[in-house]
């Protein structure tokens, strides 16, 4: 009888703990879109510092985001063997997450998701203090599609109110 009780009080202890071990466990769930533009703002920030680009999230680095399009594509096309032609999606969307904490950084601001919108990743906004809105992912898809047209850089540079009157004057 004693033979039988050691296995089955090992069974119970490894039911016990592994209860208490799942149980405990919190359930991870997906980030939301406002934790993953933090996410993706740093990381393309890293990988385009690594890269030989100045991403220090100054007004000045959308001229850095200018110069990678003009290096990584042409007339709406990544550059072969170039930095966009992987993971196209996934670093549009960073580089859009970048301009859009730039801008809400140097300006102020608050950024606007919808976690339900089928293309909240694209539709990512970007209040500004005097409640205009900007869509930092389409102005990036923008760039990439048009060129220099679309320059990052002249649009981060207008946003700031007190640039417009300067620029007027």
């Amino acid at each position: 009888m004693n033979k039988l009780l050691i296995p089955i009080a090992i069974i119970s202890i490894v039911i016990v703990v592994a209860a208490f071990f799942f149980g405990n466990q919190q359930k991870k769930s997906k980030p939301t879109l406002l934790e993953d533009i933090g996410t993706a703002s740093e990381w393309i920030s890293q990988a385009l510092n690594s890269s030989g680009y100045k991403a220090d999230f100054s007004v000045e680095s959308l001229k850095e985001i200018d110069r990678f399009f003009d290096e990584n594509s042409k007339n709406g096309k990544a550059t072969p063997d170039g930095l966009l032609s992987k993971n196209l999606g996934q670093r549009m969307f960073a580089l859009g997450c970048y301009v859009g904490e730039v801008i809400k950084r140097n300006y102020g601001g608050e950024w606007i998701t919808n976690d339900n919108e089928p293309n909240g990743e694209i539709d990512i906004q970007v209040k500004l203090e005097d409640s205009s809105i900007i869509l930092p992912v389409h102005k990036v898809m923008k760039r990439f599609q048009n060129g220099e047209e679309d320059s990052i850089y002249a649009y981060g540079f207008v946003l700031n109110s007190k640039n417009l009157v300067e620029f007027k004057l």
